[in-house]
């Protein structure tokens, strides 16, 4: 077999050369950053550290509070907001809707796009940056300014865009340090003011109890540092994908959204998901249908759904990183014919 082609960036990505550095640093300091003695307030100094490195890489000039991932900082931001969640975006993630209980479920165009008129409420608003299994960029300037108006609070997924993006307007923000290059195992919630959460006591001022993570927070600093120049190869990449695809008889999903370039999501008629996948995976492929975190059900995928996407069911998501090649693309478009059955 040849040498396994990796397009599942959406679900992880490698580990910075720099953020493994980072790491196996911080893993030398192994001293509690909570514990007064000198060890520990040496700890303590390099964590606060990474947490400024994190704030200006991203750009934030609000509060910083390191979790285990995005799921968690989302987590945290839902069950501590001091504004209760009166509704979340109809194509949320999972690590959303698992927690959005009664919250109104915003409906979404054929784009994959919420209306920010439907957002003016008082109360926590949930719209994520970029969609995990389409890539659709959410208008989150627009949502912010309609929140707001309405005196409520916006909580923004930004898993997909952190460190690849600029940092959506919103109030509080999930980050997860793996989808940009970090480890796993890391993330934080940005907030604009603590006064939108209640306090649980403990690490974090506060506001996330249990030792801090201080490899994992200088490896997502020196992740987020390393920049996104790469993205502009990326787009390259995507439109000569996309293009092949389309000339191969694909459907592209929300073509005319505006996209992060890492992320596409592309139907073959008449072929299922869960076959191209195990096609895919016997050519040394890697890809997904959906979510990562949701690929092994039977379900449909609930943001295809949502926005009126035929066929679902035929629909896998490739998603491309730092080290996609040009030769990697046409590779894998051969291997697309192969599958339709056109070569």
């Amino acid at each position: 077999m040849s040498v396994s082609l990796y397009f599942d960036h959406a679900a992880t990505t490698p580990l910075l050369p720099q953020a493994r550095a980072a790491l196996l640093e911080g893993l030398e300091r192994w001293a509690n950053p909570s514990s007064p003695h000198g060890a520990g307030r040496a700890a303590r100094a390099a964590l606060e550290d990474a947490r400024a490195r994190i704030k200006a890489a991203l750009g934030w000039s609000g509060e910083v509070v390191l979790t285990s991932g995005a799921s968690e900082a989302l987590a945290l931001a839902i069950g501590r907001a001091k504004a209760p969640l009166l509704a979340v975006s109809a194509v949320e993630h999972e690590a959303v809707l698992r927690l959005a209980g009664s919250a109104a479920r915003l409906a979404t165009d054929g784009l994959g796009q919420v209306d920010p008129a439907d957002c003016a409420l008082r109360g926590l608003v949930a719209v994520q940056q970029v969609n995990n299994e389409t890539g659709v960029i959410q208008p989150l300037a627009e949502v912010a300014e309609a929140v707001r108006g309405a005196g409520g609070v916006l909580l923004a997924d930004a898993a997909q865009g952190a460190g690849k993006l600029a940092l959506p307007e919103a109030d509080l923000i999930a980050i997860s340090a793996h989808k940009f290059g970090g480890p796993i195992g890391i993330g934080a919630l940005l907030v604009r003011d603590w006064a939108l959460l209640h306090p649980t006591g403990g690490q974090e001022r506060g506001y996330r109890p249990g030792t801090e993570n201080l490899p994992g927070a200088l490896a997502m600093a020196a992740a987020l540092e390393a920049g996104n120049a790469w993205l502009d190869g990326v787009q390259a990449l995507r439109a000569r994908l996309e293009a092949a695809l389309v000339a191969s008889g694909a459907d592209v999903i929300a073509a005319d959204a505006p996209r992060l370039a890492a992320i596409g999501a592309y139907r073959m008629p008449g072929k299922s998901a869960t076959a191209q996948l195990i096609r895919f995976d016997g050519m040394g492929m890697a890809v997904s249908a959906g979510s990562a975190c949701s690929s092994g059900s039977l379900r449909t995928s609930h943001v295809l759904d949502a926005m009126g996407v035929a066929q679902p069911n035929e629909v896998i998501r490739v998603s491309l990183g730092r080290e996609t090649t040009a030769e990697a693309v046409d590779r894998f478009v051969a291997a697309w014919r192969t599958i339709a059955g056109l070569a």
